[in-house]
């Protein structure tokens, strides 16, 4: 029987012989974000694969976090680990959609969440993180922002920046969105000195009761410098794993049993193994017009984030 630590070991010999780099976004399991070059947001993911000096780069998490990888670099050869991991957020946004919403609200700038396709990118004006949302938004000198394709997020950014009109579609992360007011309360009273700390793609009657609300890395850099020592994890549940094994003598629980992705869990050791040995995962190709096209509102992002 092959056990974990020889799959890893297979992969570490190959991933050295072929010059690979593989990406982990923070929501696979543990095994694999071992084997992992970069951990972390999808984005950030994004400029780490842009700054490696390897030419192949294996990302396990999502389709349209290998398809930004690929625009970022679009020189290098990109593989999705899994072929079938995709993200239902982005998947409920497509370019007719939104170029219906963009006849009904003319003159307005398209803010697009990094979740989206590159077809959508590529019709946006402005590409945002949950890290970076709120900030870049500020700084667009547009009132008028069609925010897609997360209402949930957009409605967190629309109260932090009450002076500009936002209009909102009705996509939604169905992962953060499972979860309600009513977990809130049963978790406060199982764990009434924990700290709450969700992501802001949860809705906002969740998002109002929470002590901390940030994207994925946000929460656990709060978690692992809080001098709390009791928390309870408002977003994917591999990150109250991958905090219970960074901060041992703290506690971490699950804000939500729905609070799994299924997509993400797709990915597994053995496909990690089977990309960079040559016999799995999927690359990723694009026409050179949408790799362009959908590079655009990436880089007005790092320009406004600057």
């Amino acid at each position: 029987m092959t056990n974990i630590s020889d799959i890893q070991d297979k992969i570490y010999t190959r991933k050295k012989e072929k010059n690979i780099c593989i990406l982990a976004h923070s929501y696979q399991a543990k095994e694999i974000t071992e084997v992992a070059d970069f951990v972390g947001d999808s984005f950030g993911l994004s400029m780490a694969a842009a700054e490696a000096e390897q030419n192949t780069i294996v990302m396990c998490g999502v389709r349209f976090m290998a398809e930004t990888v690929k625009i970022l670099s679009p020189e290098k050869t990109v593989f999705l680990a899994n072929p079938d991991a995709g993200c239902p957020m982005a998947e409920q946004m497509n370019p007719e959609i939104l170029r219906d919403a963009v006849r009904q609200y003319p003159g307005y700038t398209v803010v697009a969440y990094i979740n989206t396709t590159a077809e959508v990118k590529a019709l946006s004006d402005v590409c945002v993180t949950s890290s970076s949302a709120v900030k870049i938004a500020q700084k667009l000198e547009n009132s008028n922002l069609l925010f897609i394709p997360d209402s949930n997020l957009g409605d967190y950014v629309a109260k932090q920046i009450p002076e500009k009109n936002f209009q909102l579609l009705q996509g939604c992360c169905p992962i953060h969105a499972r979860v309600q007011a009513g977990d809130v309360e049963q978790a406060r009273a199982l764990f009434p000195e924990a700290l709450l700390l969700v992501h802001p793609e949860c809705i906002p009657a969740v998002v109002a009761r929470a002590d901390f609300v940030g994207s994925t890395t946000a929460i656990m850099e709060y978690a692992k410098k809080s001098e709390a020592r009791e928390f309870i994890i408002g977003t994917e549940m591999s990150i109250t794993e991958h905090l219970q094994y960074a901060c041992p003598e703290k506690r971490f629980s699950c804000l939500s049993r729905a609070l799994v992705c299924a997509n993400m869990k797709l990915t597994t050791l053995i496909d990690v193994y089977h990309t960079v040995a040559g016999t799995g995962g999927e690359e990723i190709t694009m026409p050179p017009d949408l790799l362009k096209a959908a590079r655009t509102c990436i880089d007005e992002m790092i320009r406004l984030g600057q």
